[in-house]
């Protein structure tokens, strides 16, 4: 499984939404809902299964599920 689709799975089941209804272009807080407290949980959620720490400035730059995905397949040890 891919990072994109590891993701689309992790925030479906954090936000209670249909996982088809997530796509790369997803915006994570306008289309999924999601608050800051809710990309907290995702990514504490991929720093435990993935080892991969995303500093907080990093986490500014994520609009879109895609962004998260490059982010984490470019920073993964």
């Amino acid at each position: 499984m891919d990072m994109l689709e590891v993701i689309k799975e992790i925030l479906s089941k954090q936000l209670k939404v249909d996982v088809d209804t997530i796509d790369e272009s997803t915006n994570i807080v306008a289309d999924l809902g999601a608050d800051s407290l809710d990309v907290v949980e995702m990514l504490m959620t991929i720093e435990e299964e993935y080892g991969v720490v995303v500093p907080d400035e990093a986490v500014a730059d994520f609009v879109t599920v895609g962004d998260v995905a490059r982010y984490v397949e470019n920073n993964q040890e």
